[in-house]
């Protein structure tokens, strides 16, 4: 599967991504750090790629209908930490079949894990 990991999210976990088998570029390798989110998203749907963000603006349903990408995973923590943040991703890798696009929001959380689809 193609990933993007966006700015907000720790670079390793693009490394546990591309360790687990996937194609994934970040916001940083890619020098779009700072680029408005409409732009952003205008590169993440061209590329066909599944965004991995802690940004909840990703995960607006009414902004970003299910079933028009290729996917949205929104990592949620109580307190930010780059541990943490590998931990979510790694439940993530676990929990979801991904030999397909999501082409839906996945809210991941620590207690629990949403699925938004079209």
């Amino acid at each position: 599967m193609k990933f993007k990991v966006d700015e907000d999210l720790p670079a390793d976990v693009a490394e546990l991504l591309r360790t687990a088998g996937h194609d994934a570029s970040t916001v940083r390798e890619e020098a779009l750090t700072g680029t408005p989110d409409e732009l952003l998203w205008s590169h993440v749907k061209k590329e066909m790629r599944c965004l991995l963000t802690a940004d909840k603006g990703f995960a607006n349903a009414l902004v970003h209908p299910p079933g028009t990408h290729s996917g949205v995973v929104l990592f949620r923590l109580h307190r930010e930490s780059r541990q943490g943040y590998l931990r979510l991703v790694q439940s993530f890798l676990g929990a979801f079949p991904l030999d397909s696009p999501i082409t839906g929001i996945v809210v991941i959380g620590t207690d629990a894990i949403r699925v938004h689809k079209s």
